[in-house]
């Protein structure tokens, strides 16, 4: 059993609902960080879920507000991915957030 610390890193450059990070088979995921910044002076809002094994989509933040120029932490505690969940994110305007995830990935094998 493997434990690999690790990052996963966006740049919301489309309002399209963008994969961040997608739990590898045989592995956990522990989310410790989810960091939301805007880079564009205007501020924006942010939508984030994550779909499960069985394409059951959950969200976690639905048009969470990030202000202008602005970090925002978007979790308190550790959020456990189970193998193949995905986590994902959609801007309500293109060009302007970055998202930042820690995470700890577990393999199983």
């Amino acid at each position: 059993m493997a434990n690999i610390y690790n990052n996963a890193k966006v740049d919301l450059t489309t309002t399209n609902n963008t994969t961040i990070y997608t739990t590898p088979a045989g592995s956990r995921a522990i989310i410790k960080n989810i960091v939301v910044s805007d880079d564009s002076g205007n501020g924006d809002s942010i939508t984030m879920t994550i779909t499960d094994a069985n394409s059951a989509i959950f969200s976690l933040f639905k048009t969470k507000a990030i202000a202008a120029n602005a970090t925002t932490e978007m979790i308190s505690q550790p959020i456990i991915l189970l193998e193949n969940e995905i986590l994902k994110a959609q801007a309500t305007t293109a060009d302007r957030l970055h998202v930042v995830v820690s995470l700890l990935e577990i393999n199983r094998d």
